[in-house]
């Protein structure tokens, strides 16, 4: 577990460490000097040390401690910062400065966004059920088709074996004279 403590000043008598703002504490036992648990972990940040400018930042840690010193004063996002979770961030501190009537029409507004994609999407799934279950009755309709023909078929063949006449044949399963002749074909 971490525990983040972002200071607005400097701790007593740290002075002398200008360059130093970011402390890691764990707790130790008194007795042993042992570290207590090291799954605990205290980290302070001195804000008022954190002085780079925006082209001295050189990791992403540096750039969260430049936006949190100086958020409240940029206007546009410095090119350094132009990464998709700092965008993230600087369109949801936009937010934060909305006054009251501003925030709950901006609440009214994505209320009104979120049940119109609400509706959209269940229209789409409604719609995707629909047609996997239109797919799979025209599927069997095509198969039990399919089937019908190909019993037809079958029984047409083997009543000729038995010797019957085409006209009986016909009559028994219903095959035209065109169809009994693309089957005699074969």
């Amino acid at each position: 577990m971490y525990t983040v403590a972002i200071l607005d000043f400097v701790f007593a008598g740290d002075e002398q460490q200008p360059d130093k703002y970011r402390y890691d504490v764990k707790l130790t036992d008194i007795e042993t000097c042992k570290v207590f648990y090291d799954k605990l972990t205290f980290v302070y940040l001195e804000m008022p040390k954190f002085n780079k400018t925006v082209d001295q930042l050189s990791t992403r840690f540096d750039k969260w401690l430049y936006i949190l010193r100086n958020l409240t004063r940029l206007q546009d996002i410095p090119k350094p910062l132009q990464e998709d979770i700092f965008e993230k961030l600087f369109a949801i501190a936009e937010i934060a400065k909305f006054n009251p009537a501003q925030v709950r029409s901006y609440e009214d507004s994505l209320k009104y966004y979120r049940d119109l994609q609400n509706t959209i999407d269940t229209a789409r799934d409604e719609g995707i059920d629909t047609g996997i279950q239109l797919g799979r009755e025209q599927g069997i309709q095509i198969g039990e088709e399919r089937g019908r023909v190909a019993a037809q078929a079958q029984i047409a063949r083997n009543l000729l074996q038995a010797g019957m006449s085409d006209a009986q044949v016909m009559t028994a399963t219903g095959l035209t004279p065109e169809q009994l002749a693309q089957l005699q074909a074969k």
